[in-house]
């Protein structure tokens, strides 16, 4: 037997233990104040437009973007009401992405410490080249998706989904530090923040 063939037998025999079993001794939560204030604040700090905005008014929101959106499949038709979206369903080229203007997706979790909307790319959310490669992403957050921080966040996601975390739009500052927005995703991020 060889040495891989030996390592497999062994990970194969190891005990199997769930997700939720496994001891977390840590402190999970760190704020007890006003969790949708600290998101929006942390988001607005990593330079993405946030707005706090009721149920009712969300069709309207997303009826003032300008420009040609495409919308994830799952993505709830009331939203999209008031404005002409692409629907990439079937799945647009990276060409037909690249000419967009925008994206407009829901989330899974928003983390209130670092200002982070979390995606799995479950219903709403798009995959990754959808949320990546226009310009602009719009992600509507429901305000009971929002937790304090990153414990409480990893506790709401599966292990089974692949995860992009987002803080800002994409940014780096590698060449001379000199800041360049948009070198690995949207230059711009814009968060709906909705009162349920």
């Amino acid at each position: 037997m060889s040495a891989r063939e030996e390592i497999l037998r062994r990970l194969g025999d190891a005990p199997v233990t769930g997700y939720d079993a496994i001891p977390r001794h840590y402190l999970r939560r760190h704020h007890d104040g006003d969790v949708v204030a600290l998101f929006a604040e942390r988001a607005a700090h990593y330079r993405a437009e946030v707005r706090r905005i009721a149920r009712a008014e969300l069709p309207a929101a997303l009826g003032e973007t300008d420009g040609r959106f495409a919308v994830p499949a799952g993505l709830p038709d009331a939203w999209t009401a008031e404005f002409d979206a692409v629907r990439d369903d079937p799945p647009l080229s990276v060409a037909e992405l690249d000419a967009l203007d925008g994206v407009v997706t829901g989330c899974a979790v928003a983390i209130a410490e670092t200002g982070t909307v979390v995606l799995d790319h479950g219903p709403g959310q798009g995959r990754r080249a959808l949320t990546l490669v226009p310009d602009v992403h719009l992600v509507v957050v429901e305000t009971a998706q929002i937790v304090a921080d990153v414990p409480e966040a990893i506790e709401r996601l599966s292990p089974d989904r692949p995860i992009t975390f987002v803080s800002g739009p994409s940014a780096t500052s590698d060449i001379e530090l000199s800041r360049v927005e948009g070198v690995h995703g949207p230059r711009r991020l814009s968060i709906l923040i909705v009162d349920a």
